[in-house]
C-alpha cells in the first residue's frame, strides 16, 4: 500500500503523490504567541510532528514550514496590559513553546519564519491582488479582500457566500461588504508606533491570514503539497488562506490536513469551563513521554481526550515500552543510557512490520499502529523472559521495537527519553545504585526464606513510587506514577 492522506477540502482519502518526486513541501499554521502553549497547541504540533517522521521514514525529503505569528491584535492587547513591549511578549512565547516542543521530541521545522520579517512579501502579495481585482485599499491604510470577486470562495468549508452574510453585524468602516477580511489593518493611534509598518497603502500591520501566503508562497512555491493546522482554523483562517492565494494565481496546497479537537474530561476546553491546560499544567503533573503518548496515541482527525484515567493509561504504556527496552538493551550488554540515537543506531534501516507500515500508510492509522508495537512488546518481553533465547532474536525484536516507537517519537533509548523516568543521567545513576541496594538486601532476604524481610522491602520501594518485577534473570524496577 503507498500512503495515503485524507484532504479535508475534498473529503477523500486518496494515494498522496506530491509535486517533486522524492520531496514533500509542508507548511503548518504555527502558534500566535499571545500567551503560554496550551494543550491543544500541543495536540496539533505533535499530530504533524508525526507526519514528518513517517514522511522521513518513507523516504522522502521533507521541506517543513511552521511560521510564527508574532503580531495580531490580542499580542498588543495583552502586552499593553502586562506594562510590556510586543516585541518582547511574543518573543517571550514563542521561546517558550520551542523550549516545550524540544522537551517533548517535535522535530524542528525546516524553517521558521516570523510574520513581522516577511512584510515586502506581504505588500507583493497585496499588490498582486489589487491589480486582480482581487482587494482593495480603503485609503485609510487598511486593505481588504473582495470575497465576492473569488467565485470558489467557501469551498475549502464548503459555504456560500449567503451563508456567511450576517445582516446583523455591523461594518467595519473602509469595507465594501461586511463578508470582506482585512489583508493590512491601518495604524491605530492607540497602538504602539513600533507595531505598524510602512506601505504604498499607508502605515500598518499584517491582518492575520495575508501572512501564511506570503510565507508559504516564498519558502514553498506557487503550489506545495501539505498544509496543516488544527480543525479550528478552517474558517475564517484556512478558508481566506486559500482564497488569497488562489486569486493571486498561484495553486496553493494541494492536500488540506487538520489535527481533531482536544478535550478536556468530555468538554472542548475552555477558560470559561474551568478545563483549560497549559503545556506547563501537564508536564509538571506527568511524565513527558507519557504526555505525547497520550496525545498522538489517537488518530490525528480524532477528538483526544485528556483526564486523569487517559493519563495514568499512558503513563503505565510508557513504562511498559520503557522497561522491556531498557531491560532487552541490558541482556545484550548495553548501557541504555548511552546508546546511539535512531539515524545513528540504524533504525530507519531496520525492516517494519507490514502490517505497521500499512497501517501508517492508511492516512497516519496510530491506534493501529500501535497495537502493532503492542503485539512485538508482548513477544519481547517472551523471549527475555525464555531461557535460551538466542541473543540475536533479542536485538532483533528490540530494533522493531525502537524503530516503530521512533516513527511515533517514542523511541525510549533515544537521548530525549532514555532519562525519562529519573530526570538526568546522573540523578538516574544515583537512584538506580540506591535501588540497586535495596534489591541486594531483598534477594538475600529471600535467599534466606526471610520472606517477611523480602516483603518489607518490596513494600518500602513501593511506597515510594518504584516497582519491583521479578524474572528470570532477577529483579527489575521501575518508577510508576504516584495518581
Amino acid at each position: 500500500m503507498t500512503l495515503h492522506l485524507h484532504d479535508t477540502a475534498s473529503r477523500t482519502t486518496a494515494p498522496f503523490t506530491p509535486v517533486r518526486e522524492g520531496a514533500v513541501s509542508l507548511y503548518v499554521c504555527g502558534p500566535t504567541t499571545q500567551g503560554a502553549p496550551h494543550l491543544g497547541h500541543l495536540r496539533t504540533f505533535l499530530s504533524f510532528d508525526v507526519l514528518v517522521r513517517w514522511l522521513e521514514r518513507s523516504g522522502y525529503t521533507v521541506t517543513h514550514i511552521r511560521n510564527v505569528t508574532d503580531i495580531d491584535d490580542k499580542i498588543l492587547v495583552k502586552s499593553a496590559e502586562a506594562g510590556a513591549e510586543w516585541w518582547a511578549w511574543s518573543l517571550r512565547f514563542e521561546r517558550e513553546f520551542q523550549d516545550v516542543l524540544d522537551r517533548l521530541g517535535n522535530r524542528r521545522p525546516t524553517y521558521e519564519p516570523r510574520a513581522t520579517a516577511h512584510v515586502p512579501e506581504m505588500i507583493a502579495l497585496m499588490q498582486r491582488l489589487i491589480g486582480r481585482g482581487h482587494a482593495y485599499a480603503d485609503g485609510n491604510g487598511s486593505v481588504y479582500f473582495d470575497v465576492a470577486s473569488h467565485p470558489t470562495y467557501g469551498s475549502l468549508t464548503r459555504q456560500s457566500l449567503e451563508d456567511m452574510q450576517d445582516a446583523g453585524e455591523q461594518m467595519e468602516p473602509g469595507k465594501r461588504d461586511r463578508r470582506d477580511f482585512a489583508l493590512w489593518k491601518a495604524a491605530k493611534d492607540t497602538e504602539p508606533a513600533t507595531a505598524s509598518w510602512d506601505t504604498p497603502f499607508g502605515r500598518g500591520r499584517p491582518g492575520w491570514h495575508l501572512e501564511c501566503s506570503a510565507m508559504s508562497h516564498k519558502y514553498l512555491g506557487e503550489t506545495f503539497d501539505i498544509h496543516a493546522g488544527g480543525l479550528d482554523l478552517r474558517f475564517p483562517h484556512h478558508e481566506n488562506e486559500q482564497a488569497q492565494s488562489h486569486a493571486a494565481g498561484y495553486g496553493f496546497a494541494r492536500t488540506w490536513m487538520h489535527s481533531g479537537v482536544l478535550t478536556v474530561d468530555g468538554l472542548k476546553m475552555g477558560k470559561s469551563l474551568d478545563n483549560f491546560v497549559t503545556a506547563a499544567d501537564a508536564l509538571g503533573s506527568h511524565p513527558t513521554p507519557a504526555v505525547r503518548l497520550a496525545l498522538v496515541s489517537g488518530h490525528y482527525r480524532a477528538t483526544v481526550e485528556y483526564n486523569a484515567t487517559a493519563m495514568r493509561e499512558a503513563e503505565v504504556v510508557w513504562e511498559r515500552f520503557a522497561s522491556t527496552a531498557r531491560r532487552a538493551a541490558e541482556r545484550l550488554g548495553e548501557n541504555p543510557m548511552s546508546l546511539p540515537d535512531a539515524e545513528a543506531a540504524g533504525l530507519d534501516e531496520v525492516e517494519l512490520p507490514e502490517v505497521f507500515t500499512s497501517a501508517m500508510d492508511d492516512d497516519l492509522a496510530v491506534p493501529e499502529a500501535l497495537a502493532v508495537i503492542h503485539r512485538e512488546l508482548s513477544a519481547l518481553n517472551t523471549a527475555l523472559n525464555t531461557p535460551g533465547t538466542d541473543d540475536a532474536a533479542i536485538a532483533a525484536g528490540l530494533g522493531r521495537l525502537r524503530a516503530m516507537l521512533d516513527v511515533l517519537g517514542l523511541d525510549p533509548l533515544s537521548s530525549t527519553w532514555s532519562t525519562a523516568a529519573g530526570g538526568s543521567d546522573v540523578e538516574h545513576q544515583a537512584l538506580d545504585a540506591l535501588v540497586r541496594s535495596q534489591l541486594t538486601a531483598r534477594a538475600a532476604a529471600r535467599a534466606a526464606k526471610d520472606w517477611a524481610r523480602a516483603d518489607e522491602i518490596r513494600d518500602a520501594l513501593a511506597a515510594a513510587g518504584i516497582r519491583v518485577e521479578d524474572g528470570p534473570d532477577g529483579a527489575r524496577w521501575a518508577l510508576v506514577s504516584n495518581d
